[in-house]
């Protein structure tokens, strides 16, 4: 068996997976730790937009070929085994098994000095778990099995965006204010904040392990899956929501549900949801005494939905890897996670081809955002009546001590000629209006483009956002219109 003594202070680690929701984010906090990386992928032009990837060396492979696992492994002292297949093929536990067991032998022939999985917390019961965790914890068991050192992390639900099990919990309690749901509501889950999840994997590498095995994992929050989709609901500023235990509510069922009301594949959903027939709390806290939590602790469950449904509430519509920082912001989305996940986060633009400098535009841009125009645009008196209707609230209108530009807060936005405010009106969800101003390039003229953005609260958020169609579009029109590029001396 290799000596973990022999690990030197920055040990090359070698990341599978590194597409995937972990592994994107982990690469980068490897890198600024000063580890040398390769990453194994099967489609390395996956990796082509990464901001990270001139820094790494990647290596076309996989698990399954293992002549491609030699080339990979090769000088490696750390090897990362985060793939998993979430019930990809019907034989998709054999596969992970057998792929489990490529890595562990080529392990052994390459001369790595540690591995690192990350498993699901589980109770001892194996007979009750579902198959997706009957499947991590044999992958899990193959390792550790191997002659080379291992660290196994077993952790529950983790919170951030992008991640699949929290994407379950932000779908199903933005769009249901009441649901029917099977009885693993009751069952009691300990949630880990993927800030934290990343903290015991970066520190993997050069942690003193005595013996390979399991360590669990979990946030300071013990609660039923129920009490997390409640709190959601808090944290996002929804109304209070309403579940109805149905026992005769089949995984299958639920997961042919699941896909109907939200957008995440019901060949995805069925693996989370029977997952989350078992408790997922961990036995106890051994890792401390191998990895200290993070300065100033492991997140609370609220917190960390917080930083992951922050980005929507800002106003932010997508996201690229120039905005993207998975080293700072990991509980933030990534161009690489699914298009399944993430915010629902609506938006409406215009552009205007304005024949003027590119600065008198962007001087009349911040003139105009010092008033109301698109706001009384956007909720004349049809519209509060609808807004009352849908959002079961009342309209708020006029000025706010605080609030000294009027209705709108203004915000600077990173990017220059870019200006962001934010609408202090009483509707249900977060509106935000964009003014951009930027040179129309083949054309003579400046370019002004306006956006309303929309991070709706619950289907009333939804319904509002489609009933205001008409409404929106005068907004921008008049935006439009309104601009006035004269100096203030004309």
């Amino acid at each position: 068996m290799p000596d973990d003594a022999a690990l030197p202070d920055h040990p090359t680690c070698l990341v599978t997976g590194a597409t995937g929701y972990i592994g994107s984010r982990l690469v980068p906090r490897l890198l600024d730790a000063g580890h040398p990386v390769r990453v194994l992928a099967r489609t390395p032009s996956k990796l082509d937009d990464v901001p990270w990837r001139d820094d790494v060396e990647v290596v076309e492979g996989d698990l399954t070929d293992v002549d491609s696992l030699r080339e990979a492994f090769a000088d490696a002292d750390v090897v990362f085994h985060l793939v998993h297949s979430m019930g990809g093929s019907e034989d998709f536990e054999e596969e992970e098994a057998d792929s489990a067991r490529n890595v562990a032998a080529t392990a052994e022939e390459q001369g790595v000095s540690r591995l690192v999985y990350l498993g699901g917390l589980h109770p001892e019961d194996a007979d009750s778990l579902s198959t997706h965790l009957r499947s991590r914890i044999r992958v899990g068991e193959i390792l550790i099995e191997s002659s080379v050192p291992t660290m196994v992390f077993q952790a529950g639900v983790v919170i951030g965006s992008g991640s699949a099990s929290f994407e379950l919990i932000r779908h199903l309690t933005d769009r249901l204010p009441v649901m029917t749901t099977p009885r693993w509501v009751h069952n009691r889950i300990q949630p880990i904040a993927i800030r934290d999840i990343l903290h015991y994997l970066a520190a993997a590498p050069t942690a003193d392990l005595p013996t390979s095995r399991t360590y669990d994992v979990g946030g300071p929050d013990v609660m039923t899956y129920g009490e997390m989709m409640s709190t959601y609901a808090e944290v996002a500023g929804l109304g209070r929501r309403h579940m109805v235990v149905l026992r005769p509510l089949t995984p299958g069922l639920a997961s042919r549900w699941v896909g109907l009301v939200t957008p995440i594949p019901p060949k995805l959903a069925r693996p989370l949801i029977e997952s989350l027939e078992c408790d997922a709390v961990a036995d106890d806290h051994d890792v401390d005494a191998v990895i200290p939590p993070p300065e100033g602790g492991l997140l609370s469950y609220r917190e960390a939905v917080r930083l992951a449904i922050d980005h929507a509430q800002q106003g932010h519509v997508g996201s690229s890897w120039d905005e993207a920082d998975p080293l700072g912001r990991p509980a933030e989305p990534l161009p690489s996670d699914p298009d399944w996940s993430g915010e629902l986060v609506f938006s409406d633009a215009s552009t205007t081809l304005v024949d003027a400098p590119e600065d008198d535009v962007w001087a009349a841009a911040r003139r105009l955002a010092g008033t109301d125009i698109a706001l009384d645009q956007m909720t004349p008196a049809p519209t509060g009546i609808f807004t009352r209707l849908v959002g079961r609230g009342p309209l708020r209108r006029g000025r706010r001590a605080d609030r000294p530009s009027g209705t709108w807060s203004i915000g600077e936005d990173d990017v220059p000629n870019v200006l962001r405010l934010r609408a202090d009106v009483e509707v249900p969800g977060e509106l935000w209006l964009e003014l951009r101003v930027a040179p129309s390039g083949r054309r003579a003229g400046t370019l002004h483009g306006q956006r309303l953005v929309f991070a709706p609260r619950g289907l009333s958020g939804i319904l509002w956002w489609q009933g205001m169609l008409p409404w929106r579009r005068m907004a921008l029109g008049k935006l439009a219109d309104g601009l006035d590029v004269r100096s203030p001396e004309q």
